[in-house]
């Protein structure tokens, strides 16, 4: 074998070695490449309970408890399913029934999503892309109304 032959065979082989190791990081992340799923994914994907992921749609109209110990309960939904969320803590000054939220945290046995963390629209017409593109596959969603979805008045 000629030395350039060895060399083709040697870069060949680091290639190959290279991309196995590139397939098995994607394979690995496939799971977590998520920015949040929506409360059908969830029921769909059957998430096991203590597995931490982030959930976003919308707050569900009238489902807003506000309890002591700034313990807030409201339910996240994405017009098919529901789900209720318990958080401990401050919301955003933006956070408000019908309005976009992305939390995260973990379902516990009992099926209650226990946020450490929820995240809000920043303003009166922006809504997360990723919320407003699970609200277009569920059909809550009114085109060409500057992200607004169905049922909501711009101001």
């Amino acid at each position: 074998m000629t030395r350039r032959q060895r060399r083709l065979v040697l870069i060949g082989a680091a290639l190959g070695v290279l991309g196995l190791a590139v397939a098995l990081v994607l394979s690995a992340l496939k799971g977590s490449i998520v920015f949040f799923n929506s409360p059908t994914d969830v029921a769909e994907k059957q998430i096991p309970a203590g597995t931490r992921f982030r959930l976003g749609g919308l707050v569900k109209d009238g489902s807003l408890i506000r309890g002591e110990n700034l313990l807030v309960r409201f339910e996240v939904t994405d017009g098919k399913s529901t789900i209720a969320v318990a958080y401990q803590g401050l919301l955003p000054d933006l956070f408000r029934e019908g309005q976009g939220v992305v939390a995260e945290g973990a379902i516990d046995p009992s099926g209650t999503f226990k946020a450490d963390s929820v995240l809000a629209k920043h303003d009166e017409t922006y809504m997360p892309k990723e919320v407003a593109d699970a609200l277009k596959k569920q059909g809550h969603w009114k085109d060409g109304d500057n992200n607004a979805p169905k049922g909501r008045a711009q101001p």
